[in-house]
């Protein structure tokens, strides 16, 4: 009976890190094919169609819907983490949020009170995110090894 549960527990377990593996490999897909389809967006109109309103578009409708499957992939391997990597993963997304909504708020006030000589760009915003998100969840890793 006991080596019958821990088979059972190794097939589980088995079985765990391949649905992990297979959709941490289905979020990087479909994260590429939205950073694809938003360079189609950025640089088409003036490199590939001219300019064409239509084509413009419907090249944004696609990036739309590509960014809402790579949103519904990211909740799915969300899901199938432990609950530590969750924990850590929700964590490094809450101090993200944090921190890119006070700093983009600043960052439009200095805008638009002309204490920049630049205008504030979402690209920007985008960059302090990334390196937000990047920086939490490497603390969170160290802190619960």
């Amino acid at each position: 009976l006991l080596v019958k549960y821990i088979l059972l527990m190794d097939a589980k377990q088995n079985n765990w890190h391949s649905e992990l593996k297979k959709n941490t490999k289905a979020l990087a897909l479909w994260t590429f094919l939205w950073v694809f389809t938003l360079a189609f967006v950025a640089f088409g109109p003036k490199f590939i169609w001219n300019e064409n309103k239509i084509i413009t578009i419907v090249m944004i409708i696609i990036n739309t819907l590509v960014g809402v499957g790579m949103i519904w992939i990211n909740r799915k391997h969300l899901n199938s983490q432990d609950p530590l990597q969750r924990k850590i993963s929700m964590d490094a997304m809450a101090i993200t949020l944090g921190i890119t909504l006070i700093v983009g708020i600043s960052y439009s006030m200095l805008d638009i009170t002309n204490l920049i000589y630049f205008n504030a760009e979402i690209s920007h915003l985008v960059f302090v995110m990334g390196i937000t998100y990047l920086i939490a969840m490497l603390i969170g890793n160290a802190r619960y090894k």
